[in-house]
């Protein structure tokens, strides 16, 4: 399916430290910060467990919100998804739950990012 995606944020350093602390629980983290002098002065960086697949990069114009979902291994994880991106600086978009509508274990929370992306962490495991 999809190998990597990124998303344009408004202010790097606010930003940085939202997604850093959201996605700890869930074990990702940035594990590239591409040099500024490849990017023409912006900076990127990309997060994952082993490979980078979720992007950052500091752009002026960050357009209306986008969804994310990253994938958590036990209804733990997003719980504490849930509050490490709530201690961060996100707003809550649905506290940690089940949501049958999608299917019967699908048990997921949002939060949205300063730049008021729906970000989510979802776990797809029975209990």
């Amino acid at each position: 399916m999809i190998d990597h995606t990124g998303i344009p944020v408004s202010n790097w350093d606010r930003s940085k430290a939202f997604y850093d602390a959201a996605l700890e629980p869930l074990g990702i983290s940035m594990i590239n910060v591409v040099p500024e002098h490849l990017t023409g002065g912006i900076k990127v960086g990309g997060y994952g467990r082993t490979t980078p697949h979720f992007w950052l990069n500091e752009s002026g114009e960050t357009g209306p919100g986008r969804h994310y979902a990253f994938r958590a291994t036990t209804r733990a994880e997003v719980d504490a998804f849930h509050a490490a991106g709530l201690a961060a600086g996100g707003r809550d978009n649905g506290a940690p739950g089940l949501r049958p509508h999608y299917h019967e274990n699908y048990y997921g929370a949002f939060v949205l990012d300063p730049d008021g992306n729906n970000v989510e962490a979802v776990c797809h495991a029975p209990e």
